[in-house]
């Protein structure tokens, strides 16, 4: 039995009366599910404020003996600036879109890093005390900086992350302080979850906007590990209403509203009173369906609002606001017999709710935005009794898998207000129609699905990046080298082969992991490493002179020997006569695209848009190549496209002729190269038995071999040098 260290901002426990008590919830409900299947611990504030020492040892005992809980305490301080500061006040209303609401203060996040930190020692402790190697499952926004934490300390740990909220698009992550800190620690985790596709690919943008780091559609590759990314959209406790539906109190409820609401059209809004939740423009196109329909009398609109973060100012204004509104709608449209808008600023009992969700004619869930909304998921399963009607706002999560809904624009009051009468208004062959699909979706996909789709993937060693697995074909290639007789010559080229490609070329410099892969391979001394790039021999030299490399630059226009302080110069300045012509045509694409720049070398001209828009830098790079292509083919030139780069350089210098030149000077038992772009193709094709070449990454490519990532051929060269030197 697997053990599962699941760990959110709060213990699904209720402190009342001195006593502590089970929650619900989607995440409760899914952890539940898994049974006796898993061992099942959990780490997170039992709420309120605790601060007695002996009562925090007698809690944290009973949570544990009943439950197999492990609480966070957290003082006052904490909880203001970690949890109604950084958390609800800045992080919260930025994932939702609403940047108006979100503020930051800096004592807020240095109290969120001191939070994040106690969590991840309670994490280590469990760990250390636990019999197995056990998952570690993280939860949400208030703890992103924990899956960083926890992989310093135990790289080799098995990470998941799940972000309930939506992840907004570039544009708005970019505007937070702490976005680079907050993102280096998500990726510290193994997988990264979302409920949408959108979501998913938000996050990916976002990395390449503001880490300059570049992914997969299903993953991103790290320094020390490679993060996978999903969609697994949370579904409910299914067994639970089916449980419910099946008691007395609920069939007493449910009676009691058939016969309280008798001839009624009811429309139900179930909520936490939160500003994305839409509540006041939901109101405004109520309040539109009142004075456009000429008996409005017949419909009667239920508002559940359940109280939330009464302590933060916004929500404080937002209770206030809301009471106004609905007390003009009512003393508007108000009637002796009837008040159209019935509004409850309390919870109601689950028996109640299951009841209410049976009766209701429309459910309508209009969310700003929203991460899933499970509420639209509960009463699709409660609706047994009739075929009722889902109005669900477009902008939650439920939205991309409850496609029978009748979507609607939450911020368009308008059309809000059209799709209540709609709602009202259809037939029952065609409410059937609609429910039937979402229903089948809800009961198959729930709760228990979400958490073991989840657990099972980051339960699965998939090391696509081969740090701890290569293919057969690429150990024995190590092999050959390990044990090939007489010198070799290995050509490495650096960007994207070696080190990761940065958003910033001057980033790439070596780290600590290059610098010691870099003296080891210098101290083999039957290998003459050549590190040929496309870069500036001054970058070169800057970066590489502390390594015995030959070190060759600009493709192999200059070559420079360990053991000479000058540079070999292989061509003529008049062979590059067609530069002027290049430089004409690349200088506009540098002025109408943002981000984008021209670099000038000796033998060639480059045009960079790592740092623009992803889209559309990619798009005006196929409109150069296809000016390049139809005015340069005349020209003694090449024209490569590579990574976030196009280049037009000299036919008469490129890394094959300089690879060869080399070959030809001196005898090398074996032959080792390897690149990641256009540039190194060159030399893929210089062919002859005792080479081996490899492409660093995917792609078309005339290399023998291919490895996914820089950091999987780094660990190539690490455990080929240390097998070398124990040899």
């Amino acid at each position: 039995m697997r053990t599962i260290i699941n760990v959110s901002n709060r213990l699904p426990v209720t402190f009342k009366n001195g006593a502590f008590t089970k929650s619900s919830g989607g995440l409760i409900s899914a952890m539940d599910g898994l049974g006796s299947r898993v061992n099942l611990q959990w780490i997170g504030w039992p709420g309120g404020r605790i601060e007695s020492a002996s009562r925090q040892k007698s809690i944290a005992t009973e949570l544990r003996d009943t439950y197999h809980y492990i609480p966070v305490f957290l003082d006052e301080t904490e909880i203001e600036n970690y949890y109604d500061g950084f958390s609800n006040s800045s992080l919260w209303p930025l994932l939702h879109y609403l940047l108006p609401y979100s503020r930051n203060e800096e004592r807020w996040y240095r109290s969120y890093h001191l939070v994040n930190q106690k969590f991840s020692r309670l994490v280590l402790e469990a760990i250390e005390k636990s019999p197995d190697h056990p998952l570690v499952w993280i939860h949400d926004y208030h703890l992103m900086l924990l899956p960083a934490m926890l992989r310093e300390k135990i790289p080799d740990l098995r990470i998941g992350f799940f972000l309930h909220t939506p992840f907004p698009n570039f544009e708005i992550f970019r505007c937070h302080p702490n976005r680079q800190t907050l993102l280096e620690g998500l990726l510290g985790a193994d997988q990264i979850g979302f409920h949408t596709f959108g979501y998913l690919n938000h996050f990916r943008h976002t990395l390449l906007g503001i880490l300059g780091k570049a992914s997969e559609m299903d993953r991103i590759d790290n320094k020390s590990h490679s993060t996978a990314l999903g969609v697994y959209p949370i579904g409910i406790n299914i067994d639970s209403f089916k449980r419910e539906m099946q008691t007395g109190s609920y069939r007493r409820y449910l009676n009691q509203y058939q016969i309280a609401y008798q001839g009624k059209k009811v429309v139900l809004s179930v909520e936490r009173l939160d500003y994305t939740k839409g509540i006041l423009r939901r109101l405004d196109a109520i309040e539109l369906y009142l004075k456009e329909t000429p008996e409005p009398k017949n419909t009667i609109f239920i508002f559940i609002c359940v109280p939330s973060r009464k302590s933060v100012w916004e929500y404080q204004t937002l209770i206030h606001k809301v009471e106004v509104k609905i007390s003009q709608i009512n003393g508007k449209y108000s009637t002796i017999m009837d008040i159209p808008i019935l509004f409850m600023n309390q919870s109601v009992s689950f028996s109640e709710l299951c009841a209410l969700y049976s009766f209701a004619d429309v459910a309508l869930v209009t969310p700003l935005h929203d991460g899933m909304n499970l509420v639209a998921k509960e009463y699709l399963a409660c609706q047994t009794q009739k075929s009722g009607v889902l109005i669900l706002s477009e902008l939650a999560g439920a939205a991309q898998e409850l496609s029978h809904a009748i979507i609607v624009n939450p911020y368009d009051i308008h059309g809000v207000a059209r799709s209540i009468r709609e709602a009202l208004s259809l037939a029952g062959t065609e409410r059937k129609r609609m429910l039937a699909p979402m229903r089948t979706r809800v009961i198959k996909y729930n709760a228990v699905y979400w958490a073991e789709s989840f657990l099972s993937q980051l339960a699965e060693k998939k090391d696509s990046d081969a740090l701890k697995k290569m293919n057969t074909r690429i150990s024995s290639v190590m092999e050959r080298l390990v044990s090939a007789p007489g010198k070799q010559a290995w050509f490495l080229d650096y960007d994207g082969t070696i080190s990761d490609l940065k958003q910033y070329p001057s980033d790439a410099a070596p780290d600590e992991e290059i610098t010691t892969l870099f003296h080891s391979l210098s101290s083999l001394a039957h290998l003459d490493i050549y590190l040929i790039s496309g870069r500036k021999k001054e970058d070169m030299e800057q970066w590489f002179s502390p390594f015995r490399f030959h070190l060759i630059a600009e493709h192999g226009y200059f070559i420079k020997k360990y053991n000479n302080a000058d540079w070999e110069q292989m061509g003529t300045e008049g062979e590059m006569g067609w530069k002027q012509s290049v430089m004409d045509i690349f200088n506009p694409y540098a002025l109408t695209t943002p981000g984008s720049s021209v670099e000038e070398k000796t033998t060639s001209v480059v045009w960079h848009y790592r740092r623009t828009d992803s889209e559309f830098g990619t798009w005006k790079a196929h409109q150069l190549l296809n000016e390049l292509y139809s005015t340069l083919s005349n020209l003694p030139v090449e024209i490569r496209h590579g990574h976030k780069i196009v280049e037009v350089s000299s036919v008469l210098i490129n890394k094959g002729l300089a690879m060869q030149r080399f070959l030809a000077d001196n005898e090398y038992q074996y032959v080792l190269c390897a690149g990641d772009d256009e540039t190194d193709e060159n030399m893929f094709k210089v062919a002859a038995d005792n080479i081996q070449s490899f492409k660093i990454g995917k792609g078309q490519t005339s290399a023998r071999n291919q490895i996914a990532s820089p950091k999987a051929f780094r660990h190539f060269l690490t455990e080929t040098a240390k097998k070398m030197q124990e040899k």
